[in-house]
């Protein structure tokens, strides 16, 4: 085998498709565009939804509700979640997301109150609901609101 015997794979590549040269070519005349219509103008493309001038259908439908842009999403953990870590140990974002309990930081950590806590703990977070904050204290932890 020699270099100029090297090509590439049959049928990895196609021949340009040449419009517009004869009948005999089997795309002259109409060049594949058929007769007419806006599909056979320059520039006639039709962007999408749309329907012809008809009102098109996301603008049909009725919209509901309201979505704040500006609202707060947190990454939430309960209580229980806690048991794992060991006594006297700092709980933060970073811990949490190492250990799995947690995928993103989001806007902040909140802690809820769902579950039991008997380990002392020191718990970093954004917020905290009452019931988190009288369980971790009342297993001897501490609270630091970042």
């Amino acid at each position: 085998m020699k270099m100029h015997d090297l090509g590439p794979a049959y049928g990895s590549t196609a021949t340009k498709k040449r419009v517009g040269r004869g009948t005999g070519s089997g795309l002259g005349k109409t060049s594949g565009k058929g007769h007419k219509g806006q599909k056979a103008r320059s520039g006639g493309s039709i962007r999408r939804g749309f329907e012809g001038g008809q009102t098109p259908l996301y603008r049909r439908i009725p919209k509901r509700g309201f979505k704040n842009h500006f609202a707060k999403e947190y990454a939430v953990i309960n209580v229980s979640d806690l048991e794992r870590f060991e006594e006297n140990a700092v709980v933060n974002i970073d811990t949490l997301i190492s250990e799995g309990i947690i995928r993103k930081e989001l806007d902040g950590l909140k802690v809820l109150g769902n579950g039991e806590i008997t380990k002392k703990l020191t718990v970093v977070a954004t917020k905290f609901s009452k019931t988190a904050e009288e369980k971790i204290q009342a297993a001897g932890g501490k609270i630091e609101v970042k």
